[in-house]
């Protein structure tokens, strides 16, 4: 498939599941909230913007976690968590830097095209599955190159948004399309489900999930802490 026909088709259906969203029922199962960097599990975790960041997770979710960690293990890798829940707070704050960020770089353009461009990747507050407990981002830290694996898009943990950032991206090179087969089969091992437009985005419990998977209801809503 050609770029331009991928990635067509990647965004209509991120616009058909940000329209099923609301239509989804959510029957919150209250589990807790549990922190990845206090289970003492073999991970690394990238620096957060948010001081005191916790890196939360459903309570389900950690065993997951666990289990693709020790796969990773197996093969001299570590999995590096980049997030997991947010505070609306948190959510605005990425939002804002980077709104400020296109401001700076397009300075003559209209708010409404800022916050369009803004939009593109980041959820405002009320609309991040990251609000949920259900959503963890991640990447993988290869120990025998002591590097953060080439996904296509990154610089070790910086990553490009772009749209060739979409999972299955044709015009990636070999080596990374290997390293987003390896993360996502990995989740998808753990019945997570991948972001249709980042490869380090995975869903589990939430609404998004309950789409892709079609399942009846969702198991987690949002979490306000």
């Amino acid at each position: 498939m050609k770029a331009q026909d991928y990635c067509d088709m990647v965004e209509r259906k991120d616009r058909l599941n940000k329209q099923l969203v609301s239509k989804t029922p959510v029957i919150d199962d209250n589990s807790p909230l549990i922190s990845l960097k206090e289970a003492g599990l073999n991970l690394l975790f990238e620096p957060s913007t948010m001081k005191g960041y916790k890196y939360l997770v459903r309570e389900a979710i950690v065993e997951k976690i666990e289990r693709i960690s020790k796969s990773l293990e197996k093969e001299d890798k570590t999995l590096i968590i980049r997030s997991a829940w947010r505070s609306f707070e948190h959510q605005r704050l990425i939002w804002d830097n980077k709104v400020a960020f296109l401001k700076k770089i397009h300075p003559f353009k209209k708010v409404e095209e800022i916050n369009e461009m803004a939009s593109y990747f980041i959820a405002r507050e009320t609309k991040s599955m990251h609000a949920t407990g259900g959503a963890v981002d991640a990447l993988i830290f290869d120990k025998k190159n002591n590097c953060v694996m080439d996904f296509g898009t990154n610089e070790g943990l910086k990553i490009d948004l772009n749209k060739q950032c979409y999972p299955c991206h044709p015009d990636i090179t070999p080596t990374a399309r290997e390293s987003r087969k390896l993360l996502i089969h990995l989740f998808e091992k753990e019945y997570f489900v991948v972001d249709v437009k980042e490869y380090w985005h995975f869903d589990y419990g939430n609404v998004i999930w309950a789409i892709e998977k079609r399942e009846k209801h969702a198991l987690y809503g949002v979490v306000e802490v």
